[in-house]
């Protein structure tokens, strides 16, 4: 409902909590609002807003916004691979790089893992999904992948939606071993895919800007691997090579500023998920786990 708080269960400390919203008032005036819709639909969503977002955050005059944030989100610092002090604007320190010691991959050769730091839905059979956020939403697949045939192939399979939130570690990683081939833009709009705007509109996860990438594995198959824009998601920026075989837990790449998502999905029979993600997903319940942490196995 509308301004009802949005909680999740966190894996890492085994208990339920609420999500501090990076711009809530801005968020819920947009889209729990009549007017606000009709200034989503005219500006916010369009491109040009969120690099004109983006460009800001790429000022010099926008490090001064690091310290409070990391005073405000309760960041830890000695995660970081670099020091607070040696970013020269906030769009470095989003895109921040971690320790590798701050999420160490798990070593199981039979898991696969979050590619993101984030709050995870997970879904035994992609074409099962009507409960995302709230009761009766469908997913469509194939305005997902831009492919009746492709969907198709993976209707039975699983899936995992991955929210970040600007607060979130921003770089993304590949879940398994395997070789990823190109990219493939699928371009679109730049709506909010917070759960106060997906809770009104689940299709804005299919009607935005998304990369596509097929990972050929010799365990799992050929899994996908979607990295959705957002508003004020200044770019999508894959660092990997296409062809160019990666260990599991290796960076595919990452989200200039702003809230983003990714989504993985497998073919039928190839992974059995978390019993944790399954459970809480069940209830329209996010499950918060870090980078690393198993969420399924074959």
């Amino acid at each position: 409902m509308p301004g009802d708080p949005i909680t999740f269960f966190n894996r890492h400390s085994g208990r339920l909590e609420q999500e501090s919203i990076y711009g809530e008032g801005f968020l819920r005036a947009a889209y729990e609002n009549p007017i606000g819709r009709l200034v989503v639909a005219a500006l916010i969503k369009r491109a040009a807003f969120s690099r004109w977002y983006g460009r800001r955050m790429d000022q010099p005059a926008s490090r001064s916004r690091i310290a409070p944030f990391i005073e405000h989100y309760h960041l830890d610092p000695a995660e970081f691979a670099d020091s607070p002090d040696s970013f020269a604007t906030f769009n470095d320190f989003f895109s921040r790089r971690l320790n590798p010691a701050a999420r160490p991959i798990d070593p199981n050769p039979a898991s696969v893992v979050f590619p993101a730091d984030g709050r995870h839905l997970g879904f035994a059979r992609a074409d099962q999904i009507n409960s995302v956020f709230v009761k009766g939403q469908q997913f469509n697949l194939p305005a997902l992948l831009g492919s009746h045939e492709l969907a198709a192939k993976y209707a039975a399979g699983s899936l995992i939606l991955s929210r970040l939130c600007p607060v979130d570690y921003h770089r993304f990683h590949f879940p398994c071993a395997g070789t990823p081939g190109t990219p493939t833009l699928l371009d679109g709009q730049l709506y909010s895919v917070s759960p106060i705007a997906l809770r009104r509109r689940l299709a804005y996860l299919w009607e935005n800007k998304r990369v596509l990438t097929r990972l050929e594995t010799d365990r799992f198959g050929t899994v996908l691997l979607l990295e959705i824009g957002a508003t004020n998601v200044g770019s999508i920026v894959q660092s990997m090579t296409p062809g160019q075989p990666v260990a599991k837990g290796a960076e595919k790449g990452m989200f200039r500023f702003g809230g983003s998502s990714t989504i993985t999905i497998f073919e039928p029979g190839r992974v059995t998920l978390a019993d944790d993600l399954l459970a809480h997903s069940a209830q329209c319940r996010e499950l918060y786990a870090r980078m690393g942490s198993p969420m399924a196995s074959a």
